[in-house]
């Protein structure tokens, strides 16, 4: 088999990180992968704010879960309310991901950016998440201002980047009942 396909299928969420931060240099390939995703009409929508201050991370973490709290959605307050939830497993390093309003395709923009990142990640060995809750910080005008997310973007996504405590565990199975082929 070939590494690119041999790298999709052992890639896993990681939420058990060491606390080293990575290698810059790492760090570099992982967000050099990202802009290199497809975009709807080649707009590049994406925009990446890299966090590696633990109190940045917990800050954020704390906020978006105080926002989750009050949500309307049962399944969402619940975890919020989960006083041992960290949105991002207590990695040493985040990238919130932050999509252009206005571009045709923005938050499916941002998704090709983050599996770009997330598979980088796990060809290096390195332990990633994709992390949707990070959004709910950024409701608030004033956090968007402070991690200087540009005017006219929201944010969609959050990823946690660390070194893995353990090695991925073998594939679950996969549902293959997911084609349907005209020929």
């Amino acid at each position: 088999m070939n590494e690119v396909l041999d790298t999709i299928k052992s890639r896993r969420s990681v939420r058990q990180y060491l606390p080293e931060q990575i290698k810059d240099e790492e760090l570099n390939k992982i967000l050099e992968s990202a802009i290199y995703a497809p975009s709807g009409h080649n707009d590049q929508s994406w925009y990446f704010t890299i966090i590696q201050d633990k109190d940045l991370i917990n800050q954020i973490s704390d906020g978006a879960k105080a926002v989750m709290r009050e949500m309307d959605v049962k399944w969402i307050a619940q975890m919020g309310a989960m006083e041992d939830l960290h949105i991002f497993y207590r990695a040493p390093a985040a990238i919130i991901i932050s999509g252009k309003k206005d571009a045709v395709t923005p938050m499916v923009d941002c998704a090709a950016a983050v599996q770009n990142m997330l598979l980088a990640a796990e060809s290096m060995d390195i332990g990633s998440c994709w992390i949707g809750f990070a959004k709910f910080f950024f409701l608030n005008p004033e956090n968007m201002e402070k991690f200087s997310i540009p005017q006219g973007y929201e944010v969609h996504f959050g990823v946690s980047l660390g070194y893995k405590v353990r090695k991925n565990p073998d594939a679950l199975e996969r549902n293959k009942n997911v084609f349907n082929y005209f020929k």
